[in-house]
Order: structure tokens, then sequence, then C-alpha cells
């Protein structure tokens, strides 16, 4: 699915764009399932199909490498295409710990070549124009909590044991595939602009299992040096309804409510300030307060915007992506391997 939302928007005609995306090769498990594959999602264009994801890396014509297959497979095809030179853009969560995520960094360094995590949320324009609000205009004053949550419906008890909703080798559970969004809205709000200059957050965590599966993890993130906390929840057994309020970002002097379809594809967000002279009831009832709601459109898919990026970056010479550097995609893994820790939940091979 992911695969075929992010190749729609490459081939978008979005007349803004600066960049022309070419699909030059599809890797498959069988020839069939990618000739399908080409003529459904990029019917326009002809790219060569292959059996094997070895031969797209070998392939001089392709410039970079998008990654969409399940997080256990991440750091095995991440290292494949940068030992044999290539650029990738490799779907998040990015590997299944923080270890393998500084093994590709690595490697990335010594071959010269340009290696991000695909979190399309953080090049979202409602993303970056709340992070702005909050941080540069303080538009609630200074932050000190957020609650954000992710819950995706999925019977795990019925699907077989090579879904990737149930299997662990392939990185099973909600945290990773869904609960770092809830994560993401949480960094952006009480975070600074840098990781490296960034407190790491005490944590306390607790996830239940099932089917030998992490399916719902509660983690309270506080930052000693500030007080701010943030509250994160994750589940795959229940089913947040499209539109509604998924986190709140409390500040001083107001709060912000953000909602959407689901918490990776939002869709606006509403700034709440403080009433004035009322300091008991400061926030309520609701019709007295000063509301001002921001829409923002999805264009495509909401890929156009993480693939544009990624394209300059490479014309540009980076080795980084400006959005989603290293530093952030290891300080988002060692969170959620502290998570992971505390609700014993472990990978084969960990």
């Amino acid at each position: 699915m992911i695969a075929q939302w992010f190749v729609e928007d490459l081939v978008l005609d979005w007349p803004e764009g600066k960049v022309e995306h070419v699909i030059q090769a599809i890797g498959t498990s069988s020839i069939e399932k990618g000739q399908e594959f080409a003529r459904t999602y990029c019917p326009k264009q002809k790219p060569k199909v292959y059996s094997s994801y070895e031969e797209v890396y070998r392939d001089s014509e392709v410039d970079i490498v998008y990654i969409g297959t399940p997080h256990g497979f991440h750091y095995r095809d991440c290292m494949e295409a940068i030992s044999a030179g290539k650029n990738v853009l490799c779907e998040k969560s990015f590997t299944l710990n923080a270890k393998q995520a500084k093994e590709i960094f690595n490697a990335a360094r010594e071959k010269n070549v340009y290696v991000a995590e695909a979190m399309w949320l953080r090049h979202r324009p409602l993303f970056t124009e709340l992070k702005r609000l909050l941080h540069e205009e303080k538009v609630i004053g200074d932050v000190f909590r957020v609650f954000s949550d992710f819950a995706s419906g999925v019977d795990i008890a019925s699907l077989p044991p090579t879904s990737r909703y149930r299997n662990l080798e392939l990185g099973a559970g909600s945290l990773l595939d869904i609960g770092v969004y809830s994560l993401t809205w949480a960094r952006m709000a009480l975070g600074g602009s840098t990781p490296d200059q960034d407190e790491i957050p005490r944590i306390m965590a607790a996830q239940t299992h099932e089917e030998g599966v992490e399916v719902t993890t509660s983690t309270i993130l506080r930052y000693p040096s500030t007080g701010k906390q943030g509250i994160v929840t994750s589940t795959t057994k229940a089913l947040g309804a499209p539109g509604e309020v998924f986190a709140v970002v409390h500040g001083t002097d107001g709060y912000v409510e953000i909602e959407g379809r689901t918490p990776s594809a939002p869709e606006s967000f509403t700034v709440w300030n403080k009433q004035e002279g009322n300091p008991d009831r400061a926030f309520f009832p609701r019709d007295m307060c000063q509301g001002k709601k921001y829409e923002f459109p999805t264009l495509g898919r909401g890929f156009v915007h993480e693939a544009e990026r990624t394209a300059l970056d490479i014309l540009e010479g980076r080795k980084e992506s400006r959005i989603m550097r290293w530093a952030e995609t290891l300080y988002m893994m060692e969170i959620m391997d502290e998570i992971r820790r505390q609700g014993n939940t472990v990978y084969p091979g960990e």
C-alpha cells in the first residue's frame, strides 16, 4: 500500500513541483506483480521490472532507491542498496532499533551516499507551519504538555503468522508502525530544533501483548530541566474516527487541537487562546474562547513534499535530509528502544 501511494504521488501532475520524477525500475517478488503494479500506478511511464531488489541496485540509471518493505527488512535492504552505491529513502520506522540505524548511517558515510528516513508527516505543510507557530510565534505561549494518540484497528488473531502485523521478524507491533507518529507530534511540540541540542526525556512506558505481539503502548515523557511532559499512546485494538482530534498541545496562553483522517495524515488544527481576566475558568466555556482554525488540503496522497525535498537534497549534493537528519532518526529510535525495553518487546536477533 505504501509503495502504491508513494508512486502515485511521484507521477502526480503538480505544477508547483521543481523536479520531474521518473520511475526507472521496480523490484518485486515476481515479474507479473511488478508489471501489474506499473500498469496500475504509473501507466504513463515504462519502468523496468525486476524480480529481485538486487537488480534494482545494480541498475546504473537508478538514482534513488525507495524502500517500502516491512520494518524488519529495512536494515537488510538499506545496507544492500548502500553497498551498491545507491542513495536511499527508507520508510519509517527506519529500523528495528537504534543499533541498526547507526550501522546504516556509518555505511552511508563510508560510501558517501544519501540516506533518509521517509517520515512523510514531517514534510507536510501543516506540520511545518504548526511547528513555526508554536516555537517562533509562540501562539499559545510556552508549551508544557502534549497528548497524542494513534488508534488503528487490526484483528491480529485472525491474520496469518506471515502478516507484517503479526510476524515479529517483520517488526510487528503498534509502536514502530503507528506509535512513531504519536511520538513525532510530541517531539515537535516539546522538543527543540536540533536533536543534538535536545534533552533526552525520562521515560515511563507500558506495553500490552496479544498473540506475542505488542498491541498497545502508553508512554509518559518528562523533560527534567523544564518539567515538560508528553503522554503518547498507540494501539491496534481500536479505530480512531476520521476527523477526530488526535493530539492536543497545551501552552501557558492556550492550546492547540490537531485533527484529520489519521495522525499520519493531518488536515487541520485549531488554536484556542486563553481568556483574559478570568483565570479560574480561562479555557471554557469554549464559545467564549478565541479559536482560529487552520486547514491544509492534502495534495495527492501527501507524499509529494517528501519526494520533492528528497530529490532536491540529492541534486544539491546533500547526504542527509534537511528535514529528517540522521541524528533525529537516532533520537527517535533510542526513545522507542527504551519504550520497548520497559514494555518487554524484543525482536528476533536482538
